[in-house]
């Protein structure tokens, strides 16, 4: 089959928004639901480029979590969970106000491992040059607890199904506002697994994790990569890091394929963080992404979603520009050409009667009008030292 040929897949199922811990949790996938329609309204989304998640069997689960652990999911997932049960579910972190456990939990969440899962396999199997998994990026889930709204670890589960189905050379990419502590734990002693996340520093943040000095252990010394970016760090200074820290470590670790998480938590509307981003870095850092995954991969890279909890000014914006780019849709030169565009006016009508705040109107952020942050240049050479740190031992 001629390559040029292929698309790009968008992996979605409308059941995904099933995944709901209760009606006041933050963790909303009605953000699934606004990005498709934007999507669709843009008409960057057709029928033919999407594909159904599938579940994840238990042997794909037991790769990444422990049988006691995905009992405890199974017997939480009843209506009305047994008596002992429930007395065990602190011991699984699935009875907190973050990750409390819920009707069906193991069937809607095994989808969305699934569903990744599927992405990987399109895209290491030669069908599909790249692979978007919106509903996935669960990348706080822990090899026997749920953690940070995560039940199962589905960016785990496609790491390891693409490194034990074809021999990948896997590089993790986390670029949500919260460390992608999950991931990097279960491939910490892993030589063929290099983890890459840029966060908010922990000191201050959920989950309290990602330090420069995390950095693997035995062989696997130097492929785990962590950035902890200061509160209010803005566009130029989190590029920076990024851009250089990324380019480096693909140079030296030559993976088979990117996999990345893209929570777009680090948007200065963001009520659960610090960091201070405008809509530009949503755009600039997949198109990285994507040069590189075309450089070092063959082309070969699959995106997941993760955190958001601005759902109405942020998630589907930010999220619509991934698979912009990752589709190269003909919108984004109008975009360069126009960089306050305007979104489709179908598509505020469809939701702005429905949203508690003014939706922003333009795809990329009028950041001119924006108040400026103080002590910009203190964060910003803090974000260097902490970016070279992060550097020093790079496998």
């Amino acid at each position: 089959m001629n390559k040029k040929a292929l698309s790009p897949v968008f992996i979605y199922d409308d059941e995904e928004i099933h995944y709901k811990f209760n009606e006041s949790h933050p963790f909303n996938q009605d953000r699934l639901v606004m990005t498709v329609d934007l999507l669709r309204k843009a008409g960057a989304l057709s029928d033919s480029a999407i594909r159904t998640p599938r579940p994840a069997t238990d042997s794909e689960l037991l790769r990444v979590h422990t049988a006691a652990y995905i009992e405890a999911v199974k017997a939480l997932s009843c209506s009305v969970p047994e008596d002992r049960w429930v007395k065990e579910a602190s011991r699984f972190g699935l009875d907190t106000d973050d990750t409390p456990f819920f009707p069906g939990m193991h069937d809607i969440t095994a989808k969305i491992v699934g569903g990744s899962i599927t992405a990987a396999e399109l895209v290491m199997s030669g069908e599909a040059p790249h692979a978007l998994h919106l509903g996935g990026g669960l990348h706080h889930a822990l090899q026997s607890k749920g953690a940070g709204f995560c039940v199962y670890n589905d960016a785990s589960a496609a790491i390891a199904h693409a490194k034990e189905t074809y021999g990948a050379k896997v590089l993790y990419v986390d670029t949500d506002v919260h460390h992608g502590d999950g991931v990097q734990w279960s491939f910490y002693a892993d030589p063929q697994v290099c983890t890459l996340s840029i966060h908010e520093t922990g000191k201050y943040l959920f989950p309290g994790t990602g330090a420069v000095n995390e950095r693997g252990e035995g062989d696997a010394f130097g492929t785990s990569i962590n950035i902890p970016v200061e509160p209010y760090t803005e566009d130029e200074s989190w590029l920076e890091c990024f851009g250089e820290v990324l380019t480096e470590t693909i140079a030296r670790f030559r993976p088979d394929v990117i996999i990345s998480q893209h929570g777009c938590d680090a948007h200065a509307f963001d009520p659960l963080a610090h960091v201070h981003c405008s809509m530009r870095v949503y755009k600039a850092m997949p198109e990285l992404i994507h040069n590189l995954a075309h450089q070092w991969c063959e082309g070969r890279w699959v995106a997941l979603g993760g955190g958001g909890y601005d759902i109405w000014r942020v998630v589907p914006r930010a999220w619509s520009l991934l698979w912009l780019v990752m589709s190269e849709q003909t919108v984004l030169s109008q975009l360069a050409a126009q960089p306050q565009l305007a979104l489709p006016r179908a598509w505020l009508n469809a939701w702005q009667s429905k949203s508690p705040v003014q939706l922003v109107d333009t795809w990329l952020d009028p950041v001119d009008a924006w108040a400026p942050i103080p002590r910009r240049e203190i964060i910003t050479e803090k974000n260097r030292q902490t970016k070279d740190l992060s550097m020093m031992y790079l496998k």
